[in-house]
């Protein structure tokens, strides 16, 4: 059985001919791949959330950039609206699926264990990192070209007027629908203060819809709806 670094190495490799880029210095992939609950049982990892605060700049910026570009009838309200729905945790999320970036992460044994190479925020925040990463490894052009490649279907559905809603949204709008209402209850909140996982469910009435799990509250409240929409049928 290769080492961990071996395995690293391999899913590196793997990575980088899934996204038609070789990377020069292989560090900047290694962050951008390594989760905090990886680092926090592998000290000697950096892991990539200084990543994501860039990479969340360059996307903002190539993706304004574009819209500025294509839609000069809308005002600066419009725009900032529809780059919101680009650059939002939902689209970011099905960007990160095409990819298959789940199975690359580098992701603690618990984090892995409760599904979070599947769970939005996490997968949302590793794009950025890679962004980033692309980013310090290539420079701005190779960094546009890999978001306007992998980001060209939800910008045109963007421009088009489809504007993304998140599952809690969804959600309330098909209980409303049928005269219900939902609320959402924390089912239990474990582990040490720097690595909480919290579960919450969401419920109409008495009869519950779903779970979800998630490093905080916010977070386990969509992935909850998300499994109610699911469990309900809804076209997600």
């Amino acid at each position: 059985m290769a080492s961990l670094k071996g395995q690293i190495r391999e899913k590196i490799s793997s990575f980088e001919k899934k996204i038609g880029y070789i990377f020069n210095d292989k560090e900047n992939i290694q962050v951008a791949l390594t989760h905090s609950s990886f680092a926090n049982e592998h000290k000697e990892y950096k892991y990539n959330e200084r990543l994501e605060f860039l990479g969340d700049s360059v996307l903002g910026l190539v993706v304004s950039d574009y819209l500025f570009s294509v839609r000069t009838d809308l005002p600066e309200g419009q725009l900032t609206k529809f780059r919101a729905n680009v650059v939002c945790e939902e689209s970011l999320s099905v960007v990160a699926r095409k990819l298959n970036l789940g199975e690359y992460l580098l992701l603690g044994n618990g984090e892995r264990q409760s599904g979070g190479s599947d769970r939005d925020s996490i997968l949302a925040d590793a794009t950025e990192a890679v962004i980033a990463a692309i980013y310090i490894d290539g420079g701005f052009d190779k960094a546009k070209e890999f978001i306007m490649y992998n980001l060209r279907d939800v910008i045109a559905k963007t421009i088009d007027g489809n504007i993304f809603r998140d599952y809690k949204t969804i959600l309330q709008e098909v209980i409303q629908s049928k005269n219900g209402r939902i609320s959402y209850r924390l089912v239990q909140e474990k582990g040490p203060d720097h690595d909480k996982v919290f579960e919450m469910e969401v419920r109409s009435g008495n009869k519950v819809l779903g779970f979800g799990v998630g490093k905080n509250k916010k977070d386990a409240e969509k992935e909850a709806a998300k499994n109610a929409l699911e469990n309900m049928g809804e076209d997600i």
